[in-house]
């Protein structure tokens, strides 16, 4: 059997982070996904609002580095949960687990900001990304081969 959702669409709400009760983390929030089609009736694109849960240290990188308003692409697995509501009357309920979650706008709409985001300096935003290069692997520590290059096959 295969339980596999792949969405991307535009965070609704900012991820709330709760804890259970033995300390494991728990962010829920809602995507806005655009379907990829118009409606026949309008010519308009239809928006699914899909409520997400995530778990552990996905659930902590959620509430930690996206807010209202940010694109994200989310991969896991959809559940259907039986629940009894105030009244006493049986409900179900749709979300998808979440098993990953990444960022997906462009990388400049990340350094500026966007038009959107938690504050307007997005500083909490801005501390995910390297400030320098990787290390390992910088300018100086590449050399000229000396030799032919007569032998390679391009």
């Amino acid at each position: 059997m295969l339980n596999q959702i792949v969405l991307m669409g535009r965070l609704t709400r900012d991820p709330e982070l709760r804890r259970t009760q033995n300390g494991t983390a728990v962010a829920r929030f809602s995507l806005a996904v655009e379907r990829d089609f118009a409606s026949r009736d309008s010519g308009e694109k239809q928006t699914d609002f899909i409520y997400i849960v995530a778990w552990s240290n996905t659930a902590e990188f959620v509430s930690k580095y996206f807010f209202k308003g940010q694109m994200a692409a989310v991969t896991g697995r959809l559940q259907i949960r039986d629940w009894t509501d105030k009244e006493g009357g049986k409900r179900r309920s749709a979300e998808v687990v979440a098993d990953n979650v990444y960022f997906a706008d462009s990388k400049r709409s990340r350094e500026d900001g966007g038009s959107y985001g938690p504050s307007s300096d997005h500083s909490s935003f801005g501390g995910s990304f390297p400030a320098s290069e990787p290390t390992g692997f910088g300018a100086s520590e590449f050399a000229e081969l000396d030799g032919d290059d007569g032998d390679l096959p391009f």
